[in-house]
């Protein structure tokens, strides 16, 4: 059996660069003090010997753990069947990855994980938090906040506590997007013009309901169903509006999902889009916006932008809305512009 050489060590280091075991510390763990000569001597001896300072050793010294959480307040199920998560993660990870942080990704399922979130950030395990998908009872902000860690939110947050207001979000223009699309659908001649929401204890859903009845106002509650950004929710919300208003003409769906389940129930029902019903999502959720049948219209929000913005934000990186350099205060709230993005299904 072949032995595994021993791993180089910080006195191997110094005995290679001929300098002290301190200045070898200092330069590894991203200290001042040492002239640029001896900084290169070490950087060399450790790339010869293939150093890899130990992380728990460096986070005493430096007191980062170069690790941030990403807490998504949706169970396993939810965040790996929606393409939504997918992109912003990518987002989130990229930008880390850039800084040379890693992702500690944390989902809840119920009432014992938030607590279980709660203790891990307490435990001071990472340097911060990135948290998105957040319900109005929600538990996790004030469990974080008591946890003391740096903390962007996806999301315009919907508390209203005095403390929470100076909270740190990213989110896109849901209300501007969703009046955009409502609008494009009055503009074609649609009269009847339906909304699927999403669930309405998250501020995006709730922000999108009240872009439509901006353009909508007075209109018939029977042409607003409740859905859960699903696309079984869509196919049952449009069902619903399909039963109780047989003469509507547009939907407006709250995310892509949603209207890609809508779209299947009008096929079932022999109705033509969008000679018969016009249809619009929210998301640009690509390939999927692509590939329903017809292609979709929607609302396109930077998801994957978003993400990294939020690390941005968090990491305090010269960039994008993080930190400005004379010293004032970084933004509570950045929200980024929509677009509507018409295709054939309106």
């Amino acid at each position: 059996m072949t032995e595994t050489a021993p791993r180089p060590t910080l006195e191997a280091v110094a005995a290679r660069a001929g300098v002290s075991r301190a200045t070898v510390s200092r330069v590894v763990n991203g200290g001042d003090g040492v002239r640029p000569p001896l900084v290169e001597r070490v950087l060399r001896a450790v790339d010869e010997l293939g150093y890899v300072p130990n992380q728990a050793a460096r986070s005493l010294v430096t007191r980062r753990h170069d690790a941030v959480a990403v807490v998504i307040a949706e169970p396993e199920t939810r965040v790996f069947a929606d393409p939504f998560f997918a992109l912003q993660l990518r987002g989130i990870s990229k930008e880390l990855t850039a800084h040379d942080n890693q992702l500690v990704l944390l989902l809840t399922e119920g009432r014992d994980d938030h607590a279980r979130v709660g203790r891990y950030l307490a435990g001071g395990h990472v340097d911060g938090a990135l948290v998105f998908s957040l319900h109005l009872d929600d538990p996790l902000p004030g469990l974080i906040r008591r946890a003391g860690v740096p903390t962007v939110f996806g999301g315009r947050p919907g508390w209203s506590d005095d403390d929470e207001r100076a909270a740190v979000y990213v989110d896109s223009d849901n209300r501007g997007g969703a009046r955009d699309a409502v609008r494009h659908l009055v503009g074609l001649g649609r009269t009847r013009v339906a909304h699927i929401t999403g669930p309405l204890d998250q501020t995006s859903a709730a922000d999108r309901l009240a872009g439509y009845r901006d353009v909508m106002a007075g209109t018939d509650p029977g042409l607003v169903a409740e859905g859960d950004f699903t696309p079984a929710g869509g196919e049952r919300a449009m069902r619903a509006l399909l039963d109780r208003c047989p003469g509507l003409d547009a939907v407006f769906a709250a995310n892509d999902l949603t209207a890609s389940g809508a779209l299947r129930v009008l096929r079932e029902r022999g109705l033509r889009v969008p000679d018969d019903i016009a249809v619009i999502g929210f998301d640009d959720m690509l390939p999927l916006a692509e590939q329903t049948d017809p292609p979709l219209t929607t609302v396109r929000q930077p998801i994957e932008e978003m993400g990294r913005l939020m690390a941005r934000l968090l990491l305090g990186s010269p960039r994008d809305g993080a930190a400005p350099a004379d010293g004032s205060e970084p933004p509570t709230g950045v929200v980024l512009p929509t677009t509507l993005v018409r295709r054939a299904s309106a």
